[in-house]
């Protein structure tokens, strides 16, 4: 007796069908499953046997034969039970197969036979109705995120009793349905805003800056200076989301099972910020079977890196194909898989080992020497990729006492979101660059034109301030951002004068 029933497993963030045969013949009993299985299939052998028995079916004393095909991509996780017990009860004519064809199945079996959250919904509904699957049965918690796609019917069950009663048509439930626009009115309400922050008017200016045109951004300042406080504000005042981002951003923390039970859409910009002590693989994705890293769970949103010279030396040199790309390439013997990392780097550093090189009423202790070499711990090669280090200073006791109120969040968010909208136009005919931030070599010649007043001052930057050679294309970028927050078609003086004061790293004080 022989049945066939479809499932899907993960690939990096995509999904790719998976065709459940079971085969059950009269011999000694076994139950043995092929097709690569990783420990978690091989162990649901265990769990498909007790959950049929303790969902009073019949579990046929034979030889059963399970194969997942594809047989030659290895198989991982539990999602894989309900689909073989289906196979089982199906080749034993215990379910109707009229609906076999084309549903596909998914859910992790307790021994009881209730159907357990699963990873990956939202990517595998999306793969089943590109291969014309009609409907998807899952369990009941993970329809949510399923039901997202539209075009497909998706079924939340609890049990396996329950897909056995619906399959042979004793029970007609109604299939899930989920309000985007609901989800993306409920999201969006940020707790932490910019009029929270006393002071610090030129580094709040720097972060408009910076996500108005999607620039990397570093800040350098003492110890307390506010520099965590304002890097998650930052989220708060980018555009939100669009449907087509939170659905690419769901689909990386679905795939990961980060996913919160309770939510089925990322429709906030996401903000991660892992430990120093993070791991490469954990931070840009990798292990024997690659999962996406914090780069990835970053996407469409902010990564932040605190205490940035703390974090080893190796990790900070892995974020420079990210930072470069907006994405991951993780290659193993058998595969190549990419995960998407397009993030606005935000980092923070003190100035020197001790925290107060730069603070104006404490002594640094450290020597020109020591400073030099704390500063080296962040290479030219991953500094090429930031366009704007600002100085946090210390806040003043008549700043932290002023009742007076700072701009919200929304109010710098309006201003953001006119310039991405002028740099959305300026790029539409240009391929994956979509703001000022991801323009290459060609673009900035192209769309950073200076008058003879701006090349002038740049020129005098560039030999009175010690700048850099890698610092020139960087201050044209974000010259071009400020002018674009200005309205102003051409670059002034006054926006070049600006970016000059974004490149605290490139000056003398800091070349010892």
């Amino acid at each position: 007796m022989l049945s066939k029933v479809f499932s899907s497993a993960t690939i990096g963030v995509d999904a790719y069908c998976v065709e459940v045969e079971t085969h059950v013949e009269k011999q000694i009993p076994s139950f043995i499953i092929v097709g690569l299985p990783d420990n978690a299939v091989k162990e649901s052998r265990e769990r498909v046997t007790a959950s049929i028995k303790n969902s009073k079916l019949e579990f046929p004393p034979r030889k059963i034969t399970i194969n997942l095909a594809p047989a030659d991509v290895k198989k991982e996780g539990s999602a894989f039970d309900l689909p073989i017990a289906i196979g089982i009860l199906s080749a034993c004519e215990q379910v109707d197969k009229n609906l076999l064809s084309d549903t596909l199945f998914l859910g992790e079996l307790s021994l009881d036979g209730q159907l357990r959250h699963i990873r990956g919904a939202l990517p595998i509904t999306l793969s089943a109705r590109k291969n014309n699957i009609k409907r998807i049965v899952l369990p009941k918690d993970s329809t949510p995120e399923a039901a997202l796609v539209e075009g497909i019917e998706v079924y939340g069950l609890e049990s396996l009793s329950e897909v056995v009663e619906f399959l042979n048509g004793n029970i007609h439930p109604l299939p899930t349905k989920t309000n985007v626009t609901e989800l993306f009115s409920n999201a969006n309400c940020y707790h932490l805003d910019f009029s929270d922050v006393k002071g610090q008017e030129n580094v709040k200016r720097a972060l408009e800056v910076a996500a108005a045109g999607g620039h990397n951004i570093l800040m350098i300042g003492p110890p307390g200076s506010g520099k965590t406080m304002l890097a998650k504000r930052i989220p708060s005042i980018l555009p939100l989301l669009s449907l087509e981002e939170a659905l690419e951003t769901t689909k990386i923390h679905s795939v990961a099972g980060i996913l919160p039970r309770n939510k089925a859409l990322v429709a906030e910009r996401p903000f991660r910020s892992p430990h120093h002590t993070v791991s490469d693989a954990a931070l840009v994705g990798g292990g024997s079977f690659p999962r996406p890293g914090e780069v990835s769970f970053a996407h469409h949103g902010v990564l932040f890196l605190d205490e940035l010279p703390e974090f080893k030396r190796n990790v900070l040199e892995v974020l420079r194909q990210p930072l470069e790309d907006a994405k991951v390439t993780v290659s193993r013997s058998k595969q190549s898989l990419e995960f998407p990392a397009n993030f606005i780097l935000v980092g923070s550093m003190n100035p020197c080992l001790c925290g107060f090189y730069t603070h104006p009423d404490k002594d640094c202790t450290c020597t020109p020497q020591q400073i030099q070499k704390y500063m080296a711990r962040i290479s030219g090669p991953l500094l090429d990729r930031i366009d704007i280090h600002i100085e946090v200073p210390a806040v003043k006791y008549k700043e932290l006492s002023s009742q007076a109120k700072s701009e919200t969040s929304e109010a710098i968010r309006n201003r953001v979101i006119k310039a991405r909208l002028i740099q959305s136009q300026r790029f539409k005919s240009v391929k994956y660059i979509f703001n000022n931030g991801d323009m290459g070599t060609r673009e900035v010649r192209q769309f950073c034109m200076l008058d003879t007043a701006g090349s002038e001052l740049l020129k005098m930057a560039m030999t009175k301030l010690g700048l850099s050679a890698r610092a020139y294309d960087r201050i044209l970028k974000v010259s071009r951002t400020i002018a674009d927050l200005e309205g102003s078609e051409n670059i002034l003086p006054q926006h070049v004068s600006e970016a000059i004061q974004y490149r605290s790293l490139d000056r003398e004080l800091w070349k010892h």
